[in-house]
């Protein structure tokens, strides 16, 4: 290449170097300025080859700038020069980009705080505004007005509770039942206490009551502010899962039930008490136990006997710094539950759970006689104000056998009178009368309770059989009539299957004694015995009247119609022994009978005080006809 060409290369490639360096250097004064840049480069000791005419010089003070290292000094040949360049380049994307970064990471930090700082500005102004107002707002105060507001509104008491007996003294019919409740809870050890008998007799007023009149005895366990604690057994269920229990108390996990917050936030467990430890030290009263769930009945039990309720949780931690003394002795001792149970049943005693009625003493509340509902009436009368036509309380006796429904009946009549009254625009005269109670027992479909009553006349062929349901006794008429069969031996022997297969039973037994007394064969007559009302005859009971009713009709003797009869009869003529021996007579007693006939081996049953009405106990069937069939 000649000389001058390869001359004007080198000026030219300089030149071009040059411009770089010069870019170079304007990239820097971009980046730090040109006061801070000069300043740099005084401390990297670059500041005279910054300002050198020497390309080199120039490129050995932008290696000092870039690299901040003051130890290079010497200055790179031309040929170097232009690799040197790509490497600042390189260095300075590098940084450039580093800075780019770091810029926009502080810009986000500075945002980020600036939010931080904003939330934490308004959560100190909310926390300033919940120390002054605290929790309410205009929300809740509004919530709050409202339900003021609907507290001043009260109507008047109702019928139930104006006419609730509020003293022992007051409770119709059950002396002895109430006498032997109030024995069971005086005693200085007293006893778990299970009530039978039918719905509307007193069972869970008294069950209060006496546990009032408890705290004023002397000796007594309970003290002034013993509680009683109500509740109805067919609620309560068992909840496998643990998460609710009403009866024996819970545990509110921290994660999944929401314990208190200040526990939640540090994943402490909460116990929840139940009704056995607000029951502590008084009583428990369980109505319809019979319908408790029987796995929750079972942990009731245990209860009992252990006097105390124990709590568990997985979330506890005995060694937890954060758990609360109370919080620590509920999971570690429990929590205190000596009560005495009182459950009330309208159930037969053996549908009841073995292990509970071994743990509790039992008492049986009687079915109200028509004279004690005519008692209720009367005193509800003069709570109430009111006067009753003659005929009113005997005309409600009629229509139930429960002293809460007489009530009730009675409490419907008088409004009914005073809302005619109203309409007439008269005098407000309190008078309850045998047509306002008509009129109510009509509108409720009411029909009346007993069908069957005694009579003075005798009859043929109609006997009053006695049964019971549940803890009512009633009066079961059996009727029977008998004709001469066409042919000798052949005759039928009819009776109404919806009686059951108890009662065919009885027909059949009473065939034979019917032979063995009489010496005739039953299969000379057609004889149709027929149990008035169709009503199913679970058991023997009704052998003896289902006889008696055959031999009437067949020897055509008439029937006392003021005595009832019960009680199973053998082949061999003799009357063996029955149930429910107590709600039966009460149930002759209902329908006016004078006498009950009953099985010799029932006489012990027989409770001693029966007003207007004897018992006469028999052994064969032959002795019980003699006072059954009137003496020709």
């Amino acid at each position: 290449m000649p000389r001058r060409a390869k001359v004007a290369l080198f000026k030219d490639e300089g030149d071009f170097l040059s411009r770089q360096v010069s870019a170079l250097y304007g990239i820097l004064a971009d980046i730090y300025g040109t006061d801070k840049l000069v300043l740099k480069a005084s401390k990297l000791e670059a500041l005279d080859y910054l300002q050198s005419d020497k390309l080199s010089e120039r490129v050995l003070a932008l290696q000092k700038l870039v690299y901040e290292d003051p130890t290079i000094d010497t200055a790179p040949p031309l040929e170097a020069i232009p690799q040197i360049l790509n490497e600042i380049q390189e260095e300075l994307a590098d940084f450039i980009a580093r800075r780019s970064v770091e810029d926009n990471l502080e810009r986000r930090v500075a945002e980020r705080m600036q939010e931080r700082h904003e939330e934490y500005l308004q959560e100190i102004r909310m926390q300033i505004l919940r120390e002054n107002a605290g929790p309410e707002n205009a929300h809740t105060l509004k919530k709050l007005a409202i339900l003021e507001k609907m507290e001043q509104t009260r109507l008047a008491r109702s019928a139930m509770e104006v006419l609730r007996p509020q003293s022992l003294e007051e409770i119709v019919g059950q002396e002895r039942a109430v006498r032997s409740l109030l024995a069971k809870l005086v005693s200085p050890f007293p006893q778990h206490i299970l009530i039978y008998g039918p719905p509307g007799v007193g069972k869970t007023t008294a069950a209060r009551l006496a546990l009032e009149e408890a705290k004023k005895i002397k000796g007594s366990p309970f003290k002034a502010d013993a509680p009683f604690i109500e509740v109805n057994g067919a609620t309560l269920r068992w909840d496998p899962r643990e998460v609710t229990n009403p009866l024996l108390g819970s545990v509110h996990d921290p994660i999944y039930q929401g314990a208190r917050r200040d526990l939640a936030e540090s994943g402490v467990p909460e116990p929840k008490l139940g009704l056995v430890t607000e029951a502590h030290g008084g009583v428990l009263f369980i109505d319809e136990i019979g319908e408790m769930d029987p796995l929750l009945l079972n942990k009731l039990l245990k209860v009992l006997e252990d006097k105390r309720v124990t709590f568990d949780s997985s979330y506890y931690d005995p060694a937890d710094e954060n758990v609360p003394q109370y919080i620590r002795k509920l999971f570690e001792e429990g929590a205190p539950a000596d009560f005495v149970l009182i459950g009330a049943t309208t159930c037969d005693p053996e549908e009841l759970s073995p292990a509970l009625r071994s743990r509790c003493a039992e008492v049986y509340f009687e079915p109200l006689t028509p004279a004690q509902i005519e008692t209720i009436v009367r005193e509800a009368a003069a709570r109430l104000g009111v006067k009753l036509e003659p005929a009113v309380p005997s005309l409600i006796a009629e229509y139930t056998i429960e002293g809460r429904k007489a009530v009730s009946l009675l409490a419907d009549a008088y409004g009914l009178a005073l809302y005619q009254q109203y309409q007439k625009r008269g005098r407000r005269r309190r008078l309850i009368t045998v047509q306002h109670i008509l009129e109510v027992a009509q509108t409720a479909r009411l029909t009346p309770f007993i069908t069957a009553r005694a009579q003075d006349e005798p009859e043929i062929g109609r006997v009053f059989g006695l049964a019971v349901a549940g803890f009512v006794g009633s009066v079961l008429e059996v009727e029977a009539v008998a004709f001469p069969a066409r042919e000798p031996g052949k005759g039928n022997i009819r009776f109404n299957e919806t009686a059951g297969s108890m009662a065919r039973d009885s027909v059949f037994n009473a065939a034979a004694v019917f032979r063995l007394l009489t010496g005739e064969d039953l299969s000379d007559y057609d004889v149709h015995v027929n149990v008035v009302g169709g009503g199913n005859i679970d058991g023997p009971s009704a052998g003896l009247a289902v006889c008696a009713a055959i031999i009437s009709a067949i020897q055509g003797r008439a029937v006392r119609q003021d005595v009832a009869v019960t009680g199973e009869i053998s082949i061999q003529g003799k009357v063996k022994p029955v149930g429910g021996i107590v709600e039966k007579i009460y149930g002759a007693r209902q329908a006016g009978m004078r006498y009950v006939i009953l099985p010799e081996a029932n006489a012990a049953e027989v409770p001693g005080d029966l007003p207007g009405i004897q018992v006469i106990p028999v052994a064969t069937v032959a002795q019980a006809l003699e006072h059954l069939l009137v003496k020709e």
